[in-house]
């Protein structure tokens, strides 16, 4: 049930785009519990004048590699699961494709189990 959005500076590998990718969904298939093959991403590229934040926020200093990942998902996970998630994604992110933890804003939207249809018209998980 995870949509999952990454924006990033135009300029990245397809096999980096990729592995961006498989980070997210392998940290949400093992921290926060989401069903095999529920994998739903949109990866897109950006120019550098299109995405627009401050250079610092919050003690976090933001390069021009600044990721954005925005997951749509159902409510119910703990702080501590959402803290665990958001901090595999940034280790994985850091051995895998040695970027800088700063250069990662996660932000998750939790939605009701009926806000979603994954095809025919049918909402799959409604009561």
């Amino acid at each position: 049930m995870p949509f999952v959005r990454i924006d990033l500076k135009r300029g990245k590998s397809a096999e980096y785009r990729k592995t961006l990718g498989e980070i997210v969904y392998k940290a949400m298939r093992e921290v926060i519990n989401v069903p095999e093959n529920d994998k739903f991403q949109v990866i897109t590229e950006h120019d550098r004048g299109d995405l627009n934040y401050a250079d610092s926020y919050l003690g976090n200093t933001y390069s021009d590699d600044l990721i954005f990942i925005q997951i749509t998902l159902n409510a119910g996970r703990t702080v501590e699961m959402k803290k665990a998630f958001y901090k595999r994604i940034v280790d994985d992110f850091q051995s895998q494709l040695q970027g800088r933890p700063d250069d990662i804003f996660i932000n998750l939207v939790e939605v009701a189990k009926e806000n979603w249809s994954f095809g025919n018209g049918i909402a799959q998980y409604a009561s």
